[in-house]
């Protein structure tokens, strides 16, 4: 397990300024391009300014993204070169495997955001009013997507489905998840749909370790997002022990 660990973690590490670096840029540009749109005309918290709010959605946004994305196309390429009986071969249990391909995930997620969070710092300050919540929201976060991205990769057969996977639902439930903008200056009715998005309880908690003001009471998210890992991790290992589009 700790053999295949630590070839995942080689596998994002060897071309870092890709796997790493671009999405730290790409956040920085983000915060550039809403910053000077919105820095006036938006305060989402009582004495909280827009650059401070957005920082944090953007740093989860990162791990979230990250994590899917190391998962889902490492499984993907395995299949796709024919290396995945190398995987396979060993004798690894189901939840062995599962275990190092989601610790990679996360690996790499935190790295990404850790990153994002330093080069974001130049901007705006931020406090730190529960840091606690802050790890846990963070690492529930990155195995959550580990996980998913992980799904992504059994049930994916080619590049085309894995990217239609992460087009049509990762990056949408990501993107209207709060990032941007605090749910609450949404209408009731987009109010309650976006409570169906676990991203957004990632989002909102996260966001709550830095300035102790939410949408949602951090222990309600924190037990949505965990239970929504445990659901995404039981059906992981299930289709890992079935072999599902993996051991033909």
């Amino acid at each position: 397990m700790f053999t295949l660990l630590k070839k995942e973690v080689l596998r994002f590490w060897k071309v870092s300024f890709q796997t790493v670096a671009a999405p730290i840029l790409t956040s920085v540009l983000y915060l550039l391009v809403f910053d000077h749109v919105l820095q006036e005309h938006v305060q989402p918290y009582p004495g909280v300014t827009y650059t401070a709010f957005l920082i944090p959605g953007l740093v989860m946004m990162s791990v979230l993204q990250n994590a899917f994305a190391n998962t889902s196309s490492s499984l993907i390429q395995s299949k796709i070169t024919g290396n995945l009986v190398f995987i396979l071969l060993p004798p690894l249990a189901a939840f062995e495997i599962f275990t190092a391909y989601v610790l990679a995930a996360m690996l790499r997620g935190l790295v990404v955001g850790a990153g994002v969070f330093m080069a974001c710092l130049w901007f705006s300050p931020l406090p730190f009013a529960h840091p606690h919540w802050v790890l846990v929201f963070a690492l529930i976060g990155s195995a959550l997507l580990g996980t998913l991205g992980l799904i992504a990769g059994i049930w994916a057969e080619k590049f085309d489905q894995l990217a239609a996977f992460q087009n049509f639902l990762i990056m949408p439930a990501t993107f209207l998840s709060g990032v941007f903008y605090s749910t609450a200056s949404l209408p009731g009715f987009w109010q309650k749909v976006s409570h169906f998005n676990p991203f957004f309880y990632l989002i909102d908690g996260f966001r709550y370790g830095f300035f102790g003001q939410s949408d949602v009471s951090p222990a309600n998210s924190v037990a949505v997002a965990f239970a929504s890992l445990l659901v995404s991790a039981t059906l992981t290992c299930a289709l890992l022990v079935r072999g599902y589009k993996l051991r033909n």
